[in-house]
């Protein structure tokens, strides 16, 4: 029995319930076929049906008995998002229009082979992204022309406000790969001020009196279908980049957000990045968070934005409540894209055997959570009592330190 189909049967049992499997058995392997329904509740589905999505997707298959009422869909893969494919790579996005209640954050994963250029421009958007794959090189200039120029791994950040020009190419051996973000759900990769696209639309004329050079100068320069994301020559060491005479930026756009210390738990971890630690990033914060198998993120909420997540590596579930008898459970796998409406209540549990590590992501200078545990534990026993009915020698157990990641 694959991961996919073991995960399907579980995850009623897990919930509180017991998942009833059909005799009839799958195409592939004669495996049982999963089914939406459990003791009392559901029934078969005897097709048409796209198993391997059910299987990707078991507590949507057969929810929690918990999940209630209407809440939006909070999941959109990259894995069914159109990728645009150019001579330097690929990119492909998640926006408003394929995540809906995403209006104030927009995604973009991009791949550059070695060399591979995302041409020189700047959008109205801010730019926040976190290094996947390999090694890049970026540069930029900001409004009072300082020069910036830095080479990113894996783990490292970059951020752009919106309007200040910069461009990304991949490095040897192999370019690199990257989660680009953006603090506006609307903005489209599509639609950015390309530094080609200026100099085709303005007449040789002026870019001559600009420039104080002749106006053949620019009749070779290449039409912006050729560009966006090119290929070109991998460049030689960051020095070969260095500008003679330039002044350098006073607050660098790069951030190394691995070597930041972790806040560590006996079944995770968490890097906080805000601007706290890289203060250029001035409308995104963001936590790198590390969960064990069988572990899980705490319920918690954030008092002061929504929350967009990308999933980085291994298989999780995440419940949302959203006040109002209203809950809905959603299964990520890396590659995932997560969302919560401000203030509403969840947790993230690592369903998988290998160690679970996404993004939270939040359009905000600042990152805020509210642990439930820690609410619980600093309030009065007698209260909570009173509220819940709960033994006060179990709440004196309760963790009153921040972001405690609970054992399964």
């Amino acid at each position: 029995m694959d991961e996919l189909t073991r995960r399907t049967l579980l995850t009623a049992t897990a919930a509180g319930g017991l998942l009833t499997v059909a005799s009839a058995t799958s195409a592939q392997g004669g495996e049982p076929t999963p089914q939406p329904q459990r003791p009392g509740h559901g029934g078969t589905d005897p097709g048409p049906r796209n198993l391997a999505r059910d299987g990707q997707n078991p507590d949507l298959l057969v929810p929690p008995s918990t999940d209630h009422g209407t809440l939006p869909n909070l999941r959109f893969s990259f894995s069914d998002s159109h990728v645009r494919q150019e001579s330097g790579g690929w990119t492909r996005q998640i926006t408003v229009r394929e995540l809906g209640i995403s209006k104030g954050i927009a995604g973009v994963n991009m791949r550059l082979n070695a060399g591979g250029v995302r041409e020189l421009h700047w959008h109205k958007a801010a730019e926040w992204a976190y290094m996947l794959y390999g090694t890049a090189r970026i540069t930029a200039i900001n409004p009072q022309g300082q020069n910036f120029v830095d080479d990113v791994g894996v783990g490292d950040l970059w951020y752009f406000p919106g309007g200040v020009p910069h461009s990304i190419q991949g490095l040897g051996p192999d370019g690199c790969e990257f989660l680009l973000v953006f603090d506006d759900g609307e903005f489209d990769e599509d639609n950015t001020f390309l530094l080609s696209d200026w100099f085709k639309h303005t007449p040789n004329k002026v870019l001559s009196k600009n420039f104080g050079l002749p106006g053949t100068t620019f009749s070779h320069v290449p039409d912006p279908s050729q560009l966006y994301i090119f290929a070109a020559a991998v460049p030689g060491g960051l020095a070969s980049d260095k500008i003679a005479g330039a002044t350098p930026v006073a607050q660098t756009f790069s951030h190394r957000m691995l070597a930041q210390q972790p806040i560590k738990t006996k079944s995770g971890m968490v890097r906080i990045t805000d601007t706290s630690v890289f203060p250029a990033s001035k409308t995104i914060s963001a936590a790198l968070i590390e969960v064990q198998p069988g572990a899980m993120r705490e319920m918690h909420w954030h008092p002061n934005t929504d929350e967009w997540q990308y999933y980085i590596e291994g298989q999780a579930r995440m419940g949302v409540f959203a006040a109002s008898g209203q809950a809905r459970t959603f299964d990520f796998a890396a590659g995932d894209v997560g969302y919560v409406p401000f203030a509403m209540g969840h947790y993230v549990e690592n369903t998988g055997r290998t160690p679970l590590r996404f993004l939270e992501i939040f359009k905000s200078s600042y990152y805020a959570d509210v642990s439930l545990n820690q609410w619980l534990a600093l309030t009065p026993p007698e209260l909570v009592k009173a509220h819940l009915n709960l033994d006060p020698q179990a709440l004196a157990g309760l963790n009153k330190e921040k972001f405690p990641v609970v054992p399964g």
